[in-house]
């Protein structure tokens, strides 16, 4: 049985330094699939850094932390995506940019990364969240913790955005 440490006022500052420490590359993850341009990642990086901090208090240690800041991460991205809608305007990625995301050197690995990219960008911002957490590995458990839809939402709405996503990679192709 794992032992949950109380957290305390004394406790709950070097609690949140470690978790956002330990944790900081789903930050990172999630800035760099809703924001193009490195100043909105960073904004971005801090805003959920921030969200973090005030909803720290009530987390419960009924989820794993990491789950937890993914679940904060996605939602401050997904809500400040939306609040700014009108102002963003898609952006395609030079390779050089997509590499840097995935780590790939391969140069035609960087086209279908380029075209991937380009399909991703033409999903919803939930299917954006969904896609990522699955290319992270994510079982569908913890997407249900994360996401907050039943896992059986989760499988279709998969089946949905990889099928979507075999359509735009199939159109990019052709241009």
């Amino acid at each position: 049985m794992q032992h949950i440490t109380p957290l305390t006022t004394d406790n709950i500052q070097q609690y949140f330094l470690d978790a956002i420490r330990q944790h900081n590359g789903i930050i990172h993850k999630v800035c760099r699939l809703y924001c193009h341009s490195a100043e909105d990642r960073q904004d971005m990086f801090q805003e959920i850094v921030a969200q973090v901090w005030k909803s720290f208090p009530g987390f419960r240690q009924e989820a794993k932390i990491s789950t937890w800041i993914y679940r904060i991460a996605l939602n401050t991205a997904i809500s400040d995506f939306r609040k700014n809608k009108g102002k963003i305007k898609t952006i395609i990625l030079n390779p050089h940019e997509i590499q840097s995301i995935y780590d790939y050197e391969d140069e035609k690995q960087n086209e279908k990364l380029q075209l991937m990219q380009q399909a991703i960008d033409r999903l919803s911002d939930v299917e954006k969240a969904l896609i990522m957490l699955y290319l992270e590995n994510k079982s569908y458990e913890d997407m249900e913790e994360i996401l907050g839809m039943s896992q059986g939402n989760l499988r279709v709405k998969m089946n949905r955005i990889k099928e979507k996503l075999r359509k735009n990679i199939a159109h990019y192709e052709k241009e």
